[in-house]
């Protein structure tokens, strides 16, 4: 069954945010058990990150302060929140899009090729859907 509804959620993921051709990877965290429920092709997240994922939403004005740490390197914070965060690589025309719900994490990421601003409305639009069915 988990097998089946991955399958849905990574359908999803793809024709709701990679068609746009402006969000590189993407996934869905669930926020209770830190856990990823699914992700783009060829997308991971370790554990470890998704806790710091989880632990920015917790302190918004810090992660705002000293930012985002993926993939191994440092993103400043262009906007954090209680529902979203939004940073970019200062070095590079990379970002990372978060969104939070009642128990998912949404993530998308752009790079130099994409609109960072397409990126975030498709993201944004996606977990508005899910907050719409509560979850």
């Amino acid at each position: 069954m988990d097998r089946v509804k991955m399958n849905q959620l990574q359908n999803l993921l793809h024709d709701a945010l990679i068609a746009t051709e402006h969000v590189e990877n993407c996934a869905i965290i669930r926020r209770r058990d830190v856990s990823l429920r699914a992700s783009s092709a060829g997308f991971s997240v370790n554990s470890d990150q998704i806790q710091r994922f989880i632990d920015a939403f917790k302190d918004p004005s810090a992660t705002r302060e000293k930012g985002l740490y993926f993939n191994d390197r440092m993103y400043q914070c262009v906007r954090a929140d209680k529902s979203s965060i939004y940073a970019k690589a200062s070095t590079e025309k990379l970002g990372v899009v978060l969104v939070r719900t009642g128990t998912l994490i949404f993530i998308g990421t752009y790079n130099e090729n994409m609109y960072a601003s397409v990126c975030v409305e498709a993201v944004e639009k996606l977990a508005s859907y899910f907050k719409e069915k509560d979850k």
